[in-house]
């Protein structure tokens, strides 16, 4: 896409040209640049580390190693080329690397890099929380790591790459093109996300989900069994898979769990457990403000939950693993809370 300056005089072409005309560096100039500037490239991310390599028989580092707001990793890898190499392929090396990372983990590696830089490492892990939203408790992170290639431009080969891995591999791969422009002897970026594009992400991300549950049905069958749920002095019967979590969940909450000790007992599924938003709203209001698909969650008024001044809706998406989940989360429950639940078919 070209760009042009507007002025009196009447509309001009901004020339494009190249990071090595300025003698602008991928590591000095544009990773430095980009490591204090992550949300352009990035949004809602903070840098955990850069030249990232804390792992053995490997001597390849991550240009920056990142982290979410859902908790998920994200590997970043920059290049001033107009091709981007072979990024893709590094890039996913890379996340395999880090992918088994537990928290303590990244706070060290967030130590080190605010030594490395000569700033106050002794607030590692609190910055890390603040960034999260939790003070206390304990924090696990996703299983699920993220990728951001971001070069002056990408091959075909790249693109092709990444769009199919991003389909059939259920992988969550972005593409940001940073594309330097000379006005007047000024350099100008035009940072632009090029895949997917930001108008249909949401769009791709729930089909790409839709996909991976008709999998799992056609692999699992689908499942009809029923539980009979306890809780104190109320009995349900004949309860489906989603019904009973979403009940239990409930229960969990009401007994002082928050959503995040959920997601730590569910981390298969932490990105796709809540849909949320600041503020007391209604299932509508929550769902448009997450901009989440309402029939995946239960979404009712009388359903969604407000906890720490955030609305929270559920989802209702259960098959596989119910049964672990369940567990996972009466196990947080202190002794004595009264919930028994049995399969009755």
């Amino acid at each position: 896409m070209t760009v042009y300056k507007f002025s009196q005089d009447g509309i001009r072409e901004v020339p494009q040209t190249t990071f090595s005309d300025h003698g602008i560096r991928e590591r000095d100039h544009v990773q430095r640049i980009i490591r204090e500037s992550i949300e352009v490239i990035a949004p809602k991310t903070m840098v955990l580390a850069e030249e990232y390599g804390g792992w053995d028989g490997a001597n390849r580092r991550i240009d920056l190693l990142c982290l979410d707001e859902e908790r998920n990793l994200v590997v970043v890898e920059l290049k001033r080329t107009e091709t981007g190499g072979h990024m893709e392929l590094q890039a996913l090396r890379y996340a395999a690397m880090v992918s088994s990372m537990r928290f303590d983990q990244a706070v060290d590696a967030h130590r080190k890099y605010l030594q490395s830089l000569g700033r106050p490492s002794e607030d590692a892990e609190a910055s890390i929380r603040k960034f999260l939203g939790q003070e206390e408790g304990s924090i696990a992170l996703s299983d699920k790591v993220r990728i951001v290639l971001a070069s002056a431009n990408f091959s075909r080969e790249v693109t092709t790459c990444v769009l199919w891995l991003n389909f059939q591999g259920n992988m969550d791969i972005r593409c940001v093109q940073l594309r330097p422009l000379n006005l007047d002897g000024q350099v100008l970026l035009d940072i632009r996300q090029v895949i997917p594009l930001p108008e249909s992400a949401d769009y791709q991300v729930a089909i790409r989900e839709k996909s991976m549950e008709q999998a799992e049905e056609r692999r699992e069958g689908r499942d009809y069994s029923k539980y009979r749920l306890v809780i104190g002095d109320r009995v349900y019967e004949s309860l489906p898979k989603r019904r009973l979590i979403y009940l239990i969940v409930a229960e969990a909450l009401r007994l002082g769990l928050n959503p995040d000790d959920i997601r730590s007992a569910v981390p298969w599924r932490q990105e796709r457990l809540f849909a949320s938003a600041e503020g007391d709203l209604t299932g509508e209001e929550v769902m448009d403000a997450a901009k989440k698909d309402p029939i995946r969650f239960f979404c009712d008024d009388e359903d969604v939950f407000y906890v720490g001044g955030r609305t929270y809706a559920f989802s209702n998406q259960w098959g596989a693993r119910t049964d672990e989940a369940v567990q996972n989360i009466l196990a947080l429950l202190p002794s004595g809370h009264g919930i028994f639940c049995t399969a009755v078919q």
